[in-house]
This record gives C-alpha cells, sequence and structure tokens, in this order.
C-alpha cells in the first residue's frame, strides 16, 4: 500500500496589496536569514564529527524549513493577482469585503474576505475558500445566509458590508 495522496485543491490566486508586499518583505527577510544559517551551519561543520554535532543537525534542519517556505514563495508570488479597486455594487459581498454578521441570539461578528495567503482568524479575516467566505460571496445586505460547520447548521443575516481598509 502506497503513501499517495491526492493534490490539494489550487488556492484562489487573490490578495490585498498589504498581503502581497508583506508577502514579498517575508520573502527578502528569509534569504537574509539563509545566508546567516548558512555561515552558522558552515562553522558548525568545520568542527568535526557531524554525526553527533547537535548544532550542525540543527543548523540543516532550519536551512531545510527556509529552502521549503523561499520555494514556495517563488512559485506562489508570480500567480497572485493583487485586488484593489472595490466592486460597482458595495452592497454585495465580493474579495475585500468587510462583512458584520448577526446571527440567532444577536450577537454580532465581523469578518474580512481575503485571498488564502492572507487569512488571520485572530484579525477576523478568513480565506475566500473557506466555506463561511463561500456562503458569503455574492451575497447582499439584509440577506440570510446558511452554513454548514462541524458545530451544525447556523444561520446568519449581513447587518453591514464595506470595503474599507482596516
Amino acid at each position: 500500500m502506497g503513501r499517495y495522496r491526492p493534490p490539494q485543491p489550487k488556492q484562489s490566486p487573490y490578495i490585498t496589496r498589504e498581503g502581497y508586499q508583506r508577502l514579498e518583505s517575508e520573502s527578502k527577510l528569509l534569504w537574509i536569514r539563509r545566508r546567516e544559517v548558512t555561515k552558522a551551519l558552515s562553522a558548525a561543520a568545520a568542527e568535526g564529527d557531524r554525526s553527533e554535532n547537535a548544532e550542525y543537525i540543527y543548523r540543516k534542519k532550519e536551512l531545510r524549513e527556509l529552502d521549503r517556505r523561499i520555494r514556495y514563495l517563488q512559485k506562489r508570488l508570480p500567480d497572485l493577482k493583487i485586488v484593489e479597486s472595490a466592486p460597482t455594487n458595495p452592497r454585495q459581498i465580493f474579495f475585500g469585503a468587510s462583512v458584520e454578521l448577526e446571527n440567532d441570539a444577536g450577537e454580532v461578528v465581523c469578518y474580512r474576505i481575503v485571498g488564502p495567503d492572507e487569512f488571520d482568524p485572530t484579525r477576523g479575516w478568513i480565506s475566500m475558500d473557506a466555506p463561511m467566505a463561500k456562503a458569503l460571496l455574492k451575497r447582499s445586505l439584509d440577506d440570510e445566509i446558511v452554513v454548514q460547520t462541524p458545530a451544525g447548521t447556523r444561520c446568519y443575516w449581513v447587518v453591514s458590508v464595506s470595503y474599507d481598509c482596516e
């Protein structure tokens, strides 16, 4: 029996200007960090026996992780499409929208729909590939949205939609 796993579905190529700049700066910082790690790895390798050299083993692992992230960013950045303009209908939910939703209990939650490379649950930013965002896209103000979650079916109403950057 093999370890074959089907490939993951492609992520959406959309990103905000701020998210793209953040990924570019991360890429530059990773290259600087890689130079430092390479120097430390060379120094650790010069110490002799590599099989029992913890510093050497740690630096090899760190270099491998840096290279993986750099390779990902090099492949991903050219494919990204920066979305800067708001849609023609500001009452409808599209990429970049900040949305306030009210549930059955009257609690209000806020989400901003962003690209899969910049989602941040602590800030209320959700990926446009997430089930909640898919349920919200192309809906309008005062629409009712039913979302399947692991905790069960949830019902929300769209209270407000804005395209102001946070």
